[in-house]
């Protein structure tokens, strides 16, 4: 019987990956920008899966830059770094975390968390915040600590008023901390609880201050791709709360986003944005993840809809007040290019062609063939909002072949000299951007 199990599931998976093959995906530079192409939805039994397989970085290879631009290891050897956020002083914080392991709730869960793996999605996280000090800017760390050790799946990290937040996957954290510590010892509080329980299917909590200080938002992924693991599991999730940061009272600022991976305060305006992966199965150029304003009490469509009135005939009961609602987001990133990091520029500390805009990072697909994301792109903005095609900045993370992958961007930042810091969870390895210097 145990033999049988293995063979049935063995031909899954097989089934899975020749699938990828069968269903080719369209240009993705027709899905970006506020009105992307969306072809007709085609429901799968066994979704298509295309997975690279993880392969690494060989010494002194790096991703590729645009000319005029150099790129250095900042850290390696770290345990799949995921946040990297830069305080006052000029340290970097690196959160290295995974999923807390919760066990497959259907049999197609088991298959694609396989067939992710060979991308290194399930490689061990540090359960850490690592911290890298480069008191001189040249991108060279004098000093790499652990910070802070033993957390529960950690994915957002603030500091405010010498308080550093760290969302936790089931609560954020308060641990007293001024910026030039280089180790926390006190235990932390909790500060408020956070959806997650047993399946827990979108495990990171994204999460960023207020301008002003006061709140905390956090983003929260749905417990399903499409509620087939039921729609009570998905009370209080694909939303984004706001979180009182002296009490902890929280409430809901937003729902209908899917997965809201990341979060950014737009300068000048204080406007919240969000990068959002949408749902999977429907093909490889639906659903087009998003860059968008995140206005307070504004529905996204998850799950009655996508890109605004878009049904999803996979959905019962329907609910039509529910989609006549739904808001269509501000611009498209393609299709399964999983963004998981965002975060605005700074004037023209990289390149004139980057003074006004969002960098994004693109984890990369699992359900598309040909493969989408894999790279840090930089989405251009005028009259405040996103406008215009994005511009690769990090790229070759996917290997020539196509078949394996050195690295995979996650979160993004900048740190005090203006350098783009980029996390890369495959790869292991904190990458540094910076404008070259006499060609160098």
């Amino acid at each position: 019987m145990i033999g049988t199990r293995v063979r049935a599931t063995s031909g899954l998976i097989i089934f899975a990956l020749v699938a990828a093959c069968s269903d080719k995906g369209g240009d993705p530079s027709k899905q970006y920008g506020p009105n992307p192409d969306l072809p007709e939805a085609h429901q799968y039994l066994v979704p298509p899966m295309s997975v690279p397989q993880a392969v690494g970085w060989k010494t002194g290879e790096t991703p590729t830059v645009p000319a005029g631009m150099r790129i250095q290891a900042m850290a390696t050897g770290l345990m799949h770094p995921r946040i990297v956020y830069p305080l006052p002083n000029g340290d970097i914080l690196v959160v290295e975390a995974n999923g807390p392991g919760t066990k497959p709730f259907r049999p197609k869960d088991y298959i694609s968390g396989k067939v992710k793996a060979r991308a290194g999605a399930s490689d061990k996280g540090g359960n850490r915040i690592t911290l890298l000090r480069d008191a001189t800017g040249d991108g060279v760390p004098e000093m790499t600590t652990v910070l802070v050790d033993h957390l529960h799946s950690p994915y957002g990290v603030a500091w405010v008023a010498d308080t550093l937040y760290v969302a936790n996957t089931d609560a954020i954290i308060a641990f007293p901390f001024t910026p030039g510590q280089t180790q926390i010892t006190v235990p932390g509080t909790k500060l408020a609880d956070l959806p997650a329980g047993p399946i827990n299917h979108h495990w990171t909590k994204s999460m960023v201050a207020s301008p002003d200080g006061s709140k905390l938002y956090v983003g929260v992924g749905s417990n399903s791709n499409i509620t087939e693991n039921g729609i009570d599991i998905e009370e209080g999730r694909a939303a984004i709360y706001e979180v009182d940061r002296l009490t902890g009272a929280k409430r809901l600022y937003a729902t209908g986003t899917r997965n809201p991976t990341n979060l950014a305060i737009q300068p000048g305006t204080g406007q919240l944005f969000a990068v959002v992966n949408e749902r999977d199965e429907i093909g490889p150029d639906l659903v087009p993840d998003y860059l968008t304003s995140i206005k307070d009490g504004g529905f996204y469509g998850w799950p009655y809809s996508y890109w605004g009135q878009h049904e999803d005939a996979r959905v019962h009961p329907q609910d039509p007040a529910m989609v006549a609602k739904a808001i269509k987001p501000d611009y498209g990133l393609s299709s399964h290019v999983a963004a998981l990091g965002v975060v605005f520029s700074q004037g023209e500390t990289l390149s004139p062609e980057f003074a006004n805009g969002a960098f994004v990072g693109e984890h990369g697909s699992w359900d598309r063939d040909p493969l989408n994301g894999y790279q840090v792109i930089f989405v251009p903005f005028a009259n405040e909002q996103p406008s215009g095609m994005p511009t690769p900045v990090l790229t070759d993370f996917l290997a020539p072949d196509k078949k394996t992958v050195h690295g995979r961007p996650v979160g993004v930042a900048l740190d005090r000299t203006g350098a783009l810091v980029v996390a890369d969870d495959v790869g292991n390895a904190v990458w540094r951007v910076s404008r070259s210097v006499n060609g160098k």
